[in-house]
């Protein structure tokens, strides 16, 4: 039997999860929170979909993980989680600060060397990623990436560790005082993600398409390509992740009123999901992008960096009609 590399993805998850536990009991033990019951529910029902949603320690004959959490009791926990951050009961915990002083000592001593860890996950990441589905099964090749991902993360925390000589009790410590500056926002990435698939598989795009069928004219591919990238763009911003729409807009736009138009399927592509980039740039739904760095910055506005984004997504939008449509019509 070949080896599952669904255990090595799910014991990420779990990591990850109890992480997020460990937030959680943080925030309960800060007594001068008003907001710790709440609060800590938060982090601790995040965690646990994370260790539970797919993995119970158990793999049959087949290789075939657990069945963890059923969907319906996880989507009630995601209405729990909406509801604790839409009354605002997820809330900053108090952290004992570093003084300047301490912190511009241990830059001074650390200097250029603090950017090694980076450097070590970003090279190994891309290794692993290429060495990997070398060795795995052709039907789980498409883990390769993620399983780097998580290999590589682990690589560069103990590259942390060596260097700094830091307690792995401080990286915990760090770690929920990086998710409570997030907020619920760091969880947003995966629900996006589930909502672009909920989107596919209702067939959202042909009912998109559908209804440009009688307004679009027929054969005109600049038009097509007009609205293929807007329509990109646009419903990244409802969507806040561009590949979410990819697939939705591809479908309904895409393909009846480009490529069936004589668009090349590659360039057509390729520039249709960075057409959805631009549209990244402009949404608060993209919260790891534009609302996270905004709070973490700790910026006037939670929009400030969208604000600054704005000019550059909206030329590039066009830049990207202007492109498409010069390739399409040379090859």
């Amino acid at each position: 039997m070949d080896f599952n590399w669904n255990i090595i993805l799910e014991a990420f998850y779990a990591l990850a999860g109890f992480l997020l536990i460990a937030c959680g009991v943080m925030v309960f033990q800060d007594k001068e929170n008003k907001t710790r019951f709440g609060g800590s529910a938060f982090w601790i029902i995040t965690g646990l979909i994370f260790i539970l949603g797919g993995f119970v320690g158990k793999v049959d004959a087949d290789g075939v993980m657990g069945a963890g959490i059923p969907p319906q009791v996880v989507g009630l926990l995601v209405i729990v989680l909406g509801i604790l951050s839409a009354f605002k009961q997820v809330n900053m915990s108090h952290f004992e600060s570093i003084s300047n002083a301490l912190k511009e000592e241990r830059a001074a001593k650390l200097g250029n060397k603090v950017f090694i860890p980076s450097i070590v996950l970003a090279l190994s990441a891309m290794l692993i990623a290429q060495l990997l589905p070398n060795i795995m099964p052709d039907a789980q090749k498409g883990l390769g990436g993620q399983i780097a991902i998580g290999l590589s993360a682990v690589i560069g925390l103990v590259c942390v560790l060596l260097l700094t000589r830091s307690k792995l009790s401080n990286v915990v410590t760090d770690s929920s005082r990086l998710l409570q500056q997030m907020g619920p926002a760091s969880i947003l990435p995966q629900l996006l993600a589930a909502l672009g698939a909920l989107f596919t598989a209702a067939g959202v795009g042909n009912v998109i398409g559908d209804l440009l069928a009688g307004v679009v004219p027929g054969g005109n591919l600049l038009i097509g390509i007009i609205i293929y990238c807007i329509g990109m763009a646009l419903f990244t911003i409802i969507m806040g992740n561009g590949f979410a729409a990819f697939a939705v807009i591809t479908t309904g736009i895409g393909v009846p009123f480009v490529i069936m138009q004589g668009g090349n399927p590659a360039i057509v592509g390729a520039l249709g999901l960075t057409a959805g980039y631009c549209g990244t740039l402009l949404t608060p739904m993209a919260a790891n992008f534009n609302i996270v760095p905004a709070n973490l910055l700790e910026t006037k506005s939670q929009y400030t960096i969208i604000k600054y984004q704005a000019p550059v997504a909206l030329a590039m939008l066009v830049v990207h009609i202007a492109l498409m449509y010069g390739l399409c019509l040379v090859f």
